[in-house]
């Protein structure tokens, strides 16, 4: 069983707490189901994919595995993990610490990682970046989903639970991903107001990225 750092169980606890009301917040997604078709149409059927940071499963998970790709989820919230086996069951889903992938997950064709690397401290990213790297076949490819802003690790209350959060300007984002040897192909930008008037509008970026 694995033993996660006080920091991890903070945050776990409160995603198993928020659970279901994520996707009540967040309902369309559209930037993140757009980065999820861009790995979908580079990928052949039964190509493996990771979903890191997977939460409920929707709409990544799913999509992914209707398509035919078979999909690992990791997650630190128990609740957003069960929840993600329920709503995807094809797919396999397993409690990890970002900090703490190694090649027990196998290796993939594909990744997404769509606002979970900002659950982490600036300094812990590239490390994640550098494992997710490690488990990756040449050709690889990566879709990558932040939020747009200037801070590390910074406490936010957010539907009634206080998380901690980072965020980078573009630009440095733009270089810490390309700094740990991943190629970024294309950037975009989306302005997205979340359907609840507790959580506040964010930018949002997607990085569509490849390994060598």
């Amino acid at each position: 069983m694995r033993v996660f750092s006080a920091e991890t169980r903070r945050q776990a606890a409160a995603f198993d707490a928020i659970g279901e009301r994520y996707d009540d917040v967040f309902p369309h997604k559209s930037g993140q189901i757009i980065a999820t078709q861009w790995v979908i149409d580079r990928l052949a059927p039964g190509a493996r994919v990771l979903d890191l940071g997977c939460g409920t499963g929707v709409p990544t998970a799913g999509m992914l595995a209707e398509t035919g790709l078979e999909v690992v989820g990791v997650d630190v919230s128990t609740e957003m993990l069960a929840l993600a086996r329920r709503n995807v069951p094809t797919g396999r889903f397993v409690a990890m610490d970002l900090m703490e992938l190694d090649g027990s997950l196998g290796e993939f064709d594909g990744v997404c990682a769509f606002f979970s690397l900002l659950m982490l401290r600036k300094e812990d990213i590239p490390r994640v970046l550098r494992r997710t790297k490690a488990l990756l076949r040449p050709g690889a490819v990566v879709a990558i989903g932040m939020v747009e802003g200037d801070f590390d690790y910074a406490p936010l209350s957010f539907l009634g639970q206080e998380v901690a959060v980072t965020a980078f300007p573009r630009v440095d984002l733009e270089s810490v991903i390309r700094a740990e040897g991943l190629h970024v192909l294309e950037v975009d930008v989306e302005e997205f107001e979340p359907a609840s008037a507790d959580v506040p509008a964010e930018r949002q970026i997607f990085l569509y990225c490849s390994a060598p």
